[in-house]
């Protein structure tokens, strides 16, 4: 059993979703998976009645879409990739699939752990580091009687970088004030400004989001935004609208940082709008 935990408070994984890859340390195969599939089968020429779902020494895998078979699933697959921050949504910041491998050691002295781990979330921007043994972990009969554990278990880490990921952010937001447009005047240079302080004056007052869903370079509005703002009048914030906030407190004595995540609803009509506008549609 794979489980992937996203402990990113703010920072989801959007469609198309994960890809995750790793290099057999032998010659292991995988006979079967569910949840999730490898993209390319490789090379099975040898195995002559049972065939491998992969033989590749370097398999590469991406989740299961919604809507599969029953039989094709497990709790926590077939999403697409897509992960919720754990900020935005503890429950749906975890996606998992089952793996059955061959041609592996049988007892967990000889086996050898995967190495080379990859992470495209869904481009660049995750290291990941060396697996590392962890207690087995305990699974429980689907009665809740009997706990059995697996032979071996081991966590990989993999870390966010901005600058592997892209020099400028992604996408844009444009910022602005319902009372006073000059407040915040920087839309153009709202997607990887040198220096905020050309963008938003000092002494600025509270402005509002009003734009959070721009064409990404998979050639696709961004259905599922994330918005992290510092600002030192969050701390007077009365309401919000049309999306959500949650403060976010480093400094309990400072409340000046907060993340703004969208409704499904809402985030639903503006995909619907954006495809339109996309397609030429009025």
């Amino acid at each position: 059993m794979v489980t992937m935990n996203n402990f990113q408070m703010y920072r989801h994984i959007p469609s198309p979703g994960w890809t995750i890859g790793w290099t057999w340390a032998r010659k292991e195969i995988i006979w079967s998976m569910v949840g999730a599939q490898a993209s390319d089968q490789g090379d099975c020429s040898k195995f002559k009645a049972n065939i491998p779902h992969s033989c590749s020494r370097t398999p590469t895998i991406v989740d299961l879409l919604p809507g599969v078979p029953p039989n094709q699933q497990v709790a926590g697959c077939c999403k697409g990739g897509v992960v919720a921050s754990l900020g935005q949504d503890s429950a749906a910041s975890v996606s998992a699939f089952q793996v059955s491998v061959g041609l592996s050691s049988s007892s967990n002295s000889t086996v050898k752990l995967p190495k080379n781990f990859t992470l495209l979330g869904p481009g660049r921007g995750y290291t990941c580091g060396s697996a590392v043994v962890v207690p087995a972990i305990g699974f429980l009969s689907s009665d809740g009687q009997r706990r059995t554990y697996a032979m071996m278990s081991w966590k990989v880490t993999c870390t966010y970088s901005q600058m592997l990921a892209s020099k400028n952010p992604t996408c844009c937001v444009s910022l602005s004030s319902f009372y006073n447009a000059a407040i915040a005047p920087c839309p153009v240079c709202a997607c990887g400004c040198p220096n905020e302080d050309n963008c938003i004056p000092s002494d600025s007052k509270l402005m509002s989001v009003v734009g959070a869903n721009t064409p990404t370079k998979y050639g696709s509005p961004e259905p599922q935004w994330t918005l992290v703002v510092q600002h030192p009048n969050l701390s007077n914030l009365t309401e919000v609208f049309r999306f959500a906030y949650k403060p976010l407190l480093p400094d309990q004595s400072i409340n000046d940082s907060g993340m703004f995540y969208g409704i499904k609803f809402y985030n639903d009509l503006l995909w619907t709008l954006a495809q339109k506008a996309m397609c030429g549609q009025s």
